[in-house]
Parts: structure tokens; C-alpha cells; sequence
């Protein structure tokens, strides 16, 4: 996701701790391994239209390998309104038209692993894009089987329409944000357009982590996990207690005056990345990789 406001950079932590089979070390690969982050819409643009793509990627391998890099991460180009440039996804297993298509996907991916490079998909698993076909299903009204895919709640108030509770979300203001249609609020962790997934659903657990199989399974090395420690919520929503916090940092998610107590860095959302880690270990030669976007203190990510 891209941090257009005041976070300082938030801190990184690897979800690698669970691999406890022997690796040779061309297994090992993420252990030494250099990577360039590529932001596609900006990198290389091979079909005039201003925008950079998939093909732009493919034709500066050699360039990037030259420059001493093994492995390249790539910021999401998957289909998207582009509101909050790709980090807001309408369809997990298509690529946005404006970077290629499948066949040029699937030909990156071969081209890297030619040069004995690696490649590591940015996967937003914590929320969908609102054009998403998942929540315009669970939008539509409460008795769809979609309706509880996302985090929806009835409002306070004589009227209903005041927030069910006081969280905030990550850039500041209240995270909660009124569907006229289903006449409740859904929950977005980051902006109004990203209402977060449920994942207290286990259809929506399973459903995110066939995403992760279903691109493992294409030869992708691994995945950097945006947003990552906002995945689970306090089922009991609770108000979160006050802070004299203004500012959240590395060390602390907590600020805009708030404790992010309840909607941040859940004990599910670890337990998930055990899960999700399996699922990963589970494909082979090579080993695949997996990093996660987690701020907080050292006890609470370790």
C-alpha cells in the first residue's frame, strides 16, 4: 500500500521461523539473496501509452541481474480501479490490462527464473478493492452468501448512523464508513475504498490463501504481505482506550490519540501466518519466501 502521509517506514518482520526441514543451499535462496522492488505503473513503459508494464519488466532483466540483484519484487499489477494504484484490488488472478495480460505474467515468471532469479508478488491479503465481485455481492443486501465477507456492523445512535465504534483507522479518522445499501457500517482498515476482508469467516480464510496457491503454483518465489498485521479484529469490538500518542511509528502502531488496541496486531492474525507459512513450505525447489508488513514492538511481532 502506498504511504502517501506521515508514517515513517514501517518495520518488516519474516515469517520464516516455522522451516524446520533440512535445505541445501540453493534452497536457502532468501537467506543472501539482494531484491529490487519494481513499482510497475513508473518502471518501463514498452507500449507508448505512459504507463510502465509487465513486457517493460521482461526487457530489463538483464539490466537489473547486471546491477548485482537476484531476486525482484514486484508492487501488485493485478486488476484494480487504481484508486490507490493497484493496492486496491478488483480481481486477484487477473492482471491489470494496462501492464499485459496472463501470458505475459506467466512469461516474466519464466524469464526470471532463466536467469536464476527470483520473483516475489506484493499480495494485498488484509482488503479487496470495493468494485471487488466479492463485495458487491456482500453489499447488495444481509442475506447473501457473501453478506459477512467483510467486517460489517450496525451503527449507533437513535438512527444507526454513528460508527459502532471509535477505532481509527491507520491514516486517521474513524475506519468506519456507512453502505447506504445494506443501511450498516464495513470496516477499512486504510481508506474508505478497501473494506477489509472477514477473515473470522473461514470461507474468506480459504479463499485468500487459494489466491496464495494459485500463484505458488504459477512459480511465483514468494510474497511480501501488505498491511499485514491488520488482518484479524476483536470480534468484541470494543472501544479502544485512549493514548497521548499523535503519531504511529515503527514501534508502535498507536496514534491519532488512540491505543490500537482491538483492530491491530490481533493474536489471529499470527496464528494465520503459521497457516499461511505452511501453505507456503509446502511448495519446494526452491523453498518459497514470505515477509510480511508488521509494525510494533519487538514482543509483539517476534
Amino acid at each position: 500500500m502506498l504511504r502517501l502521509i506521515i508514517f515513517p517506514l514501517l518495520s518488516i518482520i519474516l515469517f520464516l521461523s516455522t522451516v524446520v526441514h533440512a535445505q541445501t543451499s540453493h534452497q536457502d535462496w532468501w537467506k543472501s539473496t539482494t531484491v529490487y522492488q519494481i513499482y510497475p505503473r513508473s518502471f518501463y513503459d514498452t507500449d507508448g501509452d505512459g504507463l510502465g508494464d509487465l513486457n517493460g519488466i521482461i526487457q530489463k532483466l538483464d539490466y537489473i541481474k547486471a546491477l548485482g540483484f537476484e531476486s525482484i519484487w514486484i508492487s501488485p499489477f493485478f486488476a484494480s480501479p487504481q484508486r490507490d494504484f493497484g493496492y486496491d484490488i478488483s480481481d486477484y488472478t487477473a492482471i491489470a490490462p494496462e501492464y499485459g495480460d496472463m501470458e505475459t505474467c506467466m512469461r516474466l515468471i519464466e524469464e526470471v527464473h532463466a536467469r536464476d532469479m527470483r520473483i516475489v508478488f506484493d499480495l494485498v491479503m488484509n482488503h479487496t478493492s470495493d468494485e471487488h465481485d466479492w463485495f458487491k455481492e456482500s453489499s447488495s443486501n444481509r442475506d447473501n452468501p457473501k453478506a459477512d465477507w467483510y467486517v460489517w456492523k450496525d451503527g449507533k445512535g437513535n438512527k444507526g448512523q454513528k460508527p459502532p465504534n471509535n477505532w481509527k483507522a491507520t491514516i486517521g479518522g474513524s475506519g468506519w464508513h456507512w453502505h447506504e445499501g445494506r443501511k450498516q457500517f464495513y470496516w477499512a482498515s486504510f481508506l474508505d475504498f478497501q473494506p477489509d476482508l472477514n477473515y473470522s469467516n473461514p470461507e474468506v480464510k480459504n479463499a485468500m490463501l487459494d489466491v496464495a496457491r494459485h500463484w505458488l503454483s504459477k512459480g511465483v518465489d514468494g510474497f511480501r504481505l501488505d498491511i499485514f498485521n491488520s488482518i484479524y479484529e476483536d470480534t468484541s469490538f470494543h472501544n479502544n482506550p485512549g493514548s497521548l500518542k499523535i503519531v504511529p511509528s515503527e514501534e508502535s502502531p498507536d496514534g491519532f490519540f488512540q491505543k490500537m488496541k482491538y483492530n491491530v496486531n490481533q493474536e489471529e492474525s499470527f496464528e494465520f501466518a503459521t497457516e499461511l507459512r505452511s501453505l507456503v513450505d509446502s511448495f519446494q525447489n526452491p523453498s518459497r519466501f514470505v515477509v510480511g508488513e508488521v509494525f510494533g514492538d519487538v514482543e509483539t511481532t517476534k
